[in-house]
Formats: C-alpha cells, sequence, structure tokens
C-alpha cells in the first residue's frame, strides 16, 4: 500500500468521522431545546471540520462525492464513503 493510498484513506476516514458528527450534532433534540447556543456552536464546528477537512481532498476525487461535498449533500456523500 502506497503512503498516497493511506493517506486518502485517512482522510476519507476522517472526513466520515466528520459526517457522522455533525449527524449526530443534528440528532442531539435534548442539546438544541436544553441549550440552542451551544447546539448552534456544535453544529458549527463540526461543519467547519468538514469544510477544513473537504479542503485538503485533492483535485481528482470521485466527481461524485465532490458534487456531494460542495451541495451539502453530507448524506449522500457518507454513505458513499461508507459503501466504499
Amino acid at each position: 500500500m502506497t503512503q498516497i493510498f493511506r493517506s486518502m484513506e485517512n482522510l476519507y476516514h476522517q472526513l466520515a468521522s466528520a459526517l457522522r458528527e455533525r449527524l449526530a450534532v443534528i440528532g442531539d433534540r435534548e442539546l438544541r431545546e436544553r441549550d440552542p447556543a451551544a447546539h448552534l456552536e456544535k453544529l458549527k464546528a463540526a461543519s467547519e471540520r468538514i469544510t477544513a477537512l473537504q479542503g485538503k481532498l485533492p483535485p481528482k476525487i470521485d466527481p461524485q462525492l465532490r458534487h456531494f461535498l460542495e451541495r451539502c449533500s453530507y448524506d449522500k456523500a457518507l454513505a458513499m464513503l461508507e459503501a466504499r
């Protein structure tokens, strides 16, 4: 396994983790009801992590994955990453 392949796999793993984290924050109704500001901050942090990881992706990734990420279709992007 080449270093580049391992690096990409690690990046995809991190991206999938960030996408799952964002979904978990969205689903945390208890926090949203108890402390909307904290909920929003967690959501912003998760989204910023996704954006940062997205910026590390090389130009030649799967066009469909790029489309999903650019359109913020995070459920579809996560499903695609998990299917790999």
